[in-house]
């Protein structure tokens, strides 16, 4: 199936399942304290004020809120219009645009940072590469980058109740899946971590990727030598 196709089947899905996912997630947060722990050592990470890309925010905005009540500022992007509009109206104090998170036309070296919260499992594990790469391109050297997804080694058309009918693509990833992305488009991985579900959750382990555009590209053997002595 092209992507152009999957990517539309995930806007349709979330333009009719918005309101559902805003009333079962908008307070996660509350309830999730390793992903509290991590965010905050994201933020730390960022000098104050750093302008952070949520990539995927859905329509409650919530974990760019979270960075935001953290003094940061938060452009959130999605694919669906229906979750943009929900989460404008939310967080009238962050900016919101509909865009697709492979291809976003944001200026490259634009952000501090950018979180994907389980929004990249809508990708086939074959454009993942290029998704990483759209990350690598929007981030300003020495921008930080978390990443979280499903672990497994499963992917392909999903439909289930949750999406009320409309298939989506579905893929979950391995440690080695993520940062082999990384290294393969010039990011550097800071941390991989894995945690269990918690009680509430759908009984799969999540893993958190931490990485960072390096502030000078790395220079090839072939570069150094054709350096002036």
């Amino acid at each position: 199936m092209e992507l152009e196709r999957i990517t539309e089947l995930t806007r349709v899905a979330y333009n009719r399942i918005a309101q559902k996912y805003h009333e079962c997630f908008r307070e996660e947060m509350l309830q999730k304290p390793y992903d509290r722990r991590v965010l905050d050592e994201f933020s730390d990470s960022l000098p104050e004020n750093s302008l952070i890309c949520d990539a995927g925010c859905g329509p409650s905005g919530h974990i760019g809120q979270y960075l935001h009540d953290r003094g940061h500022r938060i452009t959130g992007i999605d694919i669906s219009e229906r979750c943009i509009e929900m989460a404008s109206h939310l967080n009238p104090a962050m900016t919101f645009q509909v865009k697709d998170m492979m291809n976003t036309d944001f200026d490259a070296d634009s952000f501090d940072g950018l979180i994907a919260f389980y929004s990249i499992i809508y990708t086939p594990r074959e454009h993942a590469p290029g998704l990483f790469g759209e990350f690598h391109r929007i981030l300003k050297p020495g921008g930080k980058l978390l990443v979280v997804v499903k672990k497994g080694e499963q992917e392909g058309l999903l439909n289930d109740e949750w999406y009320e009918g409309n298939e989506v693509y579905f893929t979950h990833f391995l440690e080695a899946d993520l940062t082999g992305y990384c290294r393969l488009k010039g990011l550097t991985v800071l941390s991989v971590e894995t945690r269990c579900p918690y009680p509430f959750e759908i009984a799969v382990d999540r893993i958190y990727l931490s990485a960072a555009k390096p502030r000078t590209p790395e220079l090839s053997v072939r570069d150094v030598t054709r350096r002036p002595p």
